[in-house]
């Protein structure tokens, strides 16, 4: 048995020449911000729930339980992004489009969710600035469709 260390496609020989863009920190930091917004509201729902003080508590069990796991993706996401991982752009992309609509309903209240739906739409926005940015993507090792090497 060798000890030796395979490169595969999951696990790249780190792509980093250096130390960690500020793009990818903050674009990581912004996604986990979202993971634990998702996961703070999904412990106040089940903590609803515990209370008895919500209209329907399988409602707020369901919500809850759903907010915690929705949560994980954002989570996941800033981590591998932290850890320069290709994969995590993706998932930590699709997060912020869909949190664009939530953004936009939140708005649309007429309520104290306006300025957390102001919050929202800038941090997704400004989120998907970072990651879609050409800095990241090479901080990432991600090669665009057309910088295929010549295979001969």
């Amino acid at each position: 048995m060798s000890t030796e260390r395979k490169a595969t496609p999951e696990a790249p020989e780190s792509p980093e020449s250096g130390p960690r863009p500020a793009r990818v920190t903050a674009a990581a930091a912004l996604v986990a911000l979202e993971g634990l917004a998702l996961l703070a509201g999904g412990v106040y729902m089940l903590a609803l729930g515990i209370s008895g003080s919500p209209d329907d508590a399988k409602q707020a069990w369901t919500g809850g339980i759903t907010l915690m796991v929705l949560a994980l993706l954002p989570l996941l996401a800033a981590r591998g992004l932290l850890k320069l991982r290709r994969w995590s752009r993706g998932p930590a992309i699709i997060t912020q489009i869909m949190a664009l609509p939530v953004a936009w309903q939140m708005l649309q209240a007429n309520s104290a969710a306006i300025p957390a739906g102001i919050v929202l739409a800038l941090c997704a926005v400004v989120s998907l600035v970072l990651l879609i940015n050409p800095a990241t993507t090479e901080a990432l090792g991600i090669q665009g469709p057309g910088n295929v090497q010549d295979q001969k």
